[in-house]
């Protein structure tokens, strides 16, 4: 991947749902340093709480780059977004995508990047070809995390989970395995984009053999309870041979996001079928804790549902943004 010309732009689009916004979210919290401001259409109602800059001013100010921040359902990049990216462009800001579009295939965009210099980057294909997967144990130590459903912390809980493991003198790797992830870590592999065949072989690339003492954190895509993801949850499990996986859930859902005819499962459920499955090619998985997005639980709710996650579960039960994983990496290193 390019290197990305920094500090960015984040495009909003005209998203409505905070969880659409993920890539913009992550970015503010995880490199805020990196990111001078947001920009979006009429539409829009979601705010990174960052100054409004439309492309011209923060090209002024200093960005390099205009960086889509919605992860939209399905990746495609609407036409009415292209006006817009076209007045990046023509500010001198490179465009830098995660969507499963390629931004040169837009003609417009396409002739405003030759008129300007501008570069259109596509973090989310590589170049690389990778095998199928091999089933066989490599060096090292893996921890997965994974999901009751899609956008609701297994990112956030990956990145924060590496930080605490680092903060106790372990060394420990974030694997990204998605576009912004990668926008993060600077390097990775898009799983969702991987021809299906070959995911598991991406993922086994992913984490290489290591030292005895090394941990990978490997960030978890999908649910494997999702009507049309479940294919890549499935695949990065059997790659990744997890040692340990953390559930992620968001308490405020009942049913898949956008799916309102699949129910969650619930939480035993959920655990008992992600060890099942990944004991395919690690029979020593275990689950070390349970990473809840409590965002929409007061301070008083989030204490007593964590109290009776934890008396149900026998398990450490966190959110990485609400005081943090100690607890999850105190047990995963037990």
């Amino acid at each position: 991947m390019p290197l990305l010309r920094k500090p960015y732009l984040i495009f909003l689009g005209e998203v409505t749902l905070k969880s659409d916004a993920k890539t913009g979210f992550g970015l503010r919290d995880w490199c805020p340093d990196d990111v001078i401001g947001q920009w979006a259409l009429p539409a829009g109602t979601v705010s990174l709480d960052l100054p409004v800059l439309s492309p011209a001013d923060a090209a002024a100010r200093g960005a390099g780059s205009l960086l889509i921040g919605v992860a939209a359902v399905g990746g495609t990049l609407p036409e009415r977004w292209i006006p817009t990216l076209v007045q990046a462009l023509d500010a001198g800001l490179d465009i830098v995508s995660g969507l499963h579009t390629r931004l040169e295939q837009h003609p417009a965009l396409a002739a405003a990047a030759a008129r300007t210099g501008a570069r259109l980057i596509n973090v989310r294909h590589s170049d690389r070809s990778f095998p199928t997967g091999t089933g066989l144990r490599r060096g090292g130590q893996r921890v997965l995390t994974v999901g009751t459903d899609c956008a609701l912390g297994k990112k956030y809980t990956a990145l924060a989970l590496t930080r605490a493991l680092r903060a106790r003198g372990v060394k420990a790797s974030f694997r990204a395995t998605g576009q912004t992830g990668i926008m993060i870590a600077g390097e990775g592999v898009a799983i969702d984009a991987v021809v299906a065949d070959f995911i598991a072989g991406a993922a086994e690339t992913l984490s290489p053999a290591n030292e005895p003492d090394h941990w990978d954190v490997i960030e978890g895509q999908g649910a494997l309870f999702h009507p049309a993801f479940a294919g890549v949850t499935l695949g990065l499990l059997h790659g990744s041979q997890p040692d340990a996986i953390v559930l992620c859930h968001d308490p405020s859902r009942t049913t898949i996001e956008d799916y309102p005819h699949i129910p969650l499962p619930t939480l035993h459920e959920a655990i008992r079928r992600y060890v099942e499955a990944a004991r395919l090619t690690n029979p020593a998985v275990r689950c070390v804790g349970v990473a809840i997005n409590s965002s929409t639980l007061g301070d008083a709710a989030w204490a007593a549902y964590r109290e009776q996650v934890i008396a149900d579960l026998g398990l450490p039960v966190c959110d990485p943004l609400r005081g943090g994983v100690d607890a999850i990496a105190q047990t995963l290193l037990a």
